[in-house]
């Protein structure tokens, strides 16, 4: 069991109406949402830990958790407005407006932390809910709680504009660095976190914070796996793009789910994987994401779809 702790949110993408205006449709969506939805899609065992409002946006997402075989029994609910980001696409590449003050993500508090059940086995912490208070807060709490004896990933999903004390965010930032496993970023993310320099290098200044991985997504060109002492690359699927909303999410969820069927979904199984069992993983992480990325939307791919 993988329990995935983060903001789901509605995507509002843009579109044509049928007088050819433009409009925008709502879709389930957040970084997190999207990984945990990704790993349902390829059978692992997945739940969820947010906070979800009662509204008919909240409503909406919880049937989209539950439609991909998502557990939703720890999820906060109240009835506080639901997250909105708005999207724009550029060739394909989104920018996001988000709308999330007194938000029923945004407010999730201390006091709605779960009781996290014995048989997870990892848990997974990301996005824009780590940049924003309470929430990032409550967050960094519940991984302070859990990263004894269970597989802790971090994908920071760093949005510039959405940070508005960039001083606290670092600091955050690098307390939950210090006590997870695996870190992912993308290269941008890489080069906001460190300054700038070669992947690698940078890539092993971040594991002096403390995570034992760092996975580095570079887009269409592939995706790194760097330890203290090794690396390894795999090179990106070639697939039309049709936007790229949810392709690192997925990734996420497809590393995570390599590393189930490898039976690795722990700390001393993580420091054993040899170049081999990492490219693999690296490699089916990128099948999701360029399936991801042919498609509108976040839009994982199940088992069936990789075949």
């Amino acid at each position: 069991m993988i329990l995935c702790c983060g903001e789901a949110l509605i995507d509002m993408l843009p579109r044509k109406g049928a007088d050819g205006g433009a409009c925008f449709q709502p879709y389930s969506g957040g970084a997190v949402f999207n990984t945990s939805i990704a790993l349902g899609r390829l059978g692992i065992p997945v739940r969820m830990f947010t906070g979800l409002s009662d509204d008919l946006f909240g409503q909406q997402l919880t049937a989209s958790l539950a439609a991909s075989g998502v557990g939703t029994d720890l999820v906060a609910v109240s009835d506080r407005p639901t997250t909105l980001a708005f999207v724009t696409l550029t060739d394909g590449h989104a920018k996001y407006a988000f709308y999330d003050e007194n938000t029923a993500g945004r407010m999730l508090a201390p006091a709605d932390l779960p009781q996290v059940p014995d048989d997870v086995k990892a848990v997974f912490f990301g996005g824009i809910s780590l940049a924003v208070t309470p929430c990032a807060d409550t967050y960094a709490q519940l991984l302070a709680q859990v990263a004894g004896d269970r597989l802790i990933m971090i994908d920071p999903n760093i949005r510039p504009g959405f940070i508005r004390d960039e001083a606290a965010y670092r600091a955050r930032l690098d307390r939950m660095f210090a006590a997870c496993d695996v870190v992912k970023v993308s290269d941008e993310d890489l080069e906001w976190l460190m300054g700038p320099g070669a992947t690698v290098e940078l890539a092993r200044k971040l594991i002096a914070k403390g995570p034992k991985l760092v996975l580095v997504t570079e887009g269409a060109k592939g995706a790194h796996g760097i330890t203290a002492d090794r690396a390894v690359f795999v090179p990106s699927q070639k697939v039309t793009v049709v936007d790229t909303v949810g392709a690192g999410d997925t990734f996420n969820a497809g590393f995570l789910a390599a590393l189930a069927d490898a039976d690795a979904l722990s700390k001393d199984a993580l420091s054993g994987l040899d170049d081999a069992a990492l490219s693999a993983a690296l490699g089916l992480a990128a099948r999701c994401a360029a399936v991801t990325v042919s498609r509108a939307g976040a839009n994982p791919p199940t088992r069936a779809e990789l075949a």
